[in-house]
């Protein structure tokens, strides 16, 4: 916990330095939500195919989706959220012809969640 996963368009392969958004992302993560840094997991999905609205082609998506323990007041998870944005768009790199679309949540796991 924090179980992190972040989809993004498969078009972002070469432009989304993923591994140093992650490492950026867990000293972040730790420190609003107190946590311990080795306690954030965060694994990568990179999506085939996406559609953005009535657009032919040249959208791509990142969205992040961040699950915590409950316990966290909505005014952390939004300011997490909002920090998570902001320090994506320094490890994607702007392609020509593609117009980018980012998002994020953050949210309680279901509390049937368990790890070993």
């Amino acid at each position: 916990m924090p179980q992190i996963t972040v989809d993004y368009s498969a078009e972002l392969d070469d432009a989304f330095d993923r591994r140093g958004f992650a490492l950026a992302l867990h000293p972040l993560v730790a420190e609003t939500v107190t946590t311990k840094i080795p306690n954030c997991k965060t694994r990568f999905r990179r999506v085939e195919d996406s559609v953005v609205g009535d657009a032919p082609t040249g959208d791509v998506i990142v969205h992040v989706s961040i699950g915590m323990l409950a316990g966290r007041t909505p005014e952390i998870k939004s300011r997490l959220t909002a920090s998570v944005l902001d320090l994506l768009s320094g490890y994607v790199k702007p392609t020509e012809g593609l117009a980018l679309h980012t998002s994020a949540e953050t949210r309680d796991l279901d509390p049937s969640y368990r790890k070993s």
